[in-house]
């Protein structure tokens, strides 16, 4: 039992970066993974052939399952779903930070969103763990020529929405700090200056707390509503930049609580896109990890 401990736990990770990313919410993914280990210790190991493709393929048919049953319950989410932010204890290598940025931001995994349970399960064995067709044929139980189509159909759907830039650590991170003073300061113009034209707000309120149903378009109208939280609660918005799925993102607290978790995407000179998670069951962990509380009151003013 111990050295079958030992082999799940060795290869836990992956097995939790595989729920993650099809499920879009650790807790979901934890459970999984849960179950997987379950199904583990259940199974005649003696007798597997490749313990790490039998555990792949039990989380990964685990994981189509539970995400065909969350299409269903997303399909009445109240406004715009997005994924549970994970948070990082301290900031990664610049050559981990560039490795992770594709393939968990917060940004790649809502674009997942529009893939069937199985398309995305065939594209990210293949394009994210480099898993071989045989690998990915035994863990949806197709055959090869089927997950040959499945991840080019995935791709072919994903390509014209995923992120066009690679930007410099730095540059981002320069960017992200010159936002969230400006935002803290109430300055207009440089708010302005640092949104796109077209920059999109995405908000995911979840039904607990107000948020946009629909994107917000328009860099004048995103400077306009970071403008009117500051002028709402003066002196008691703070950003606090962090790790947040592999990229600098920003934490905004209000009156000491956390109120958001914003990733900003950018093209090097200004912000194209923010995803702001408010949903406090998806800030929870974070808030938990840093010791703080949640704003579950607060209310952005709107724009018009």
């Amino acid at each position: 039992m111990n050295d079958a401990t030992d082999t799940f736990n060795r290869l836990r990770p992956r097995l939790q970066g595989i729920a993650y990313r099809m499920l879009g919410s650790s807790a979901e993914a934890e459970e999984v993974v849960q179950d997987a280990w379950l199904r583990w210790h259940e199974a005649d190991q003696d007798h597997l052939e490749n313990t790490e493709a039998w555990l792949v393929s039990v989380t990964t048919r685990l994981a189509i399952d539970r995400l065909r049953t969350a299409k269903i319950q997303r399909e009445h989410y109240v406004g715009t779903w997005l994924p549970e932010p994970l948070l990082s204890d301290s900031p990664v290598s610049p050559e981990q930070m560039l490795e992770r940025v594709d393939d968990v931001s917060v940004a790649f995994l809502a674009l997942l969103e529009r893939l069937a349970p199985e398309a995305r399960a065939a594209y990210l064995l293949r394009e994210v763990f480099d898993a071989d067709y045989g690998e990915v044929a035994e863990a949806l139980g197709k055959t090869e020529p089927a997950c040959r189509q499945l991840v080019h159909r995935a791709k072919v759907q994903l390509q014209d929405q995923r992120p066009r830039y690679t930007v410099a650590r730095e540059t981002q991170l320069r960017l992200l700090r010159g936002f969230a003073d400006a935002a803290v300061r109430g300055e207009f113009a440089a708010l302005k200056t640092m949104l796109a034209d077209d920059a999109q707000l995405i908000g995911d309120g979840g039904g607990k707390v107000p948020s946009f149903g629909v994107p917000l378009v328009g860099g004048q109208r995103i400077a306009q509503l970071y403008l009117a939280t500051s002028l709402r609660y003066p002196n008691l918005v703070r950003f606090e930049v962090v790790v947040l799925n592999g990229q600098w993102g920003l934490l905004r607290f209000i009156d000491g609580a956390l109120e958001s978790a914003q990733s900003l995407e950018t093209d090097g000179e200004r912000i194209v896109r923010i995803h702001a998670q408010r949903n406090p069951d998806k800030l929870a962990r974070i808030a938990q990890a840093l010791g703080r509380d949640l704003n579950v009151t607060s209310q952005p003013p709107q724009t018009s």
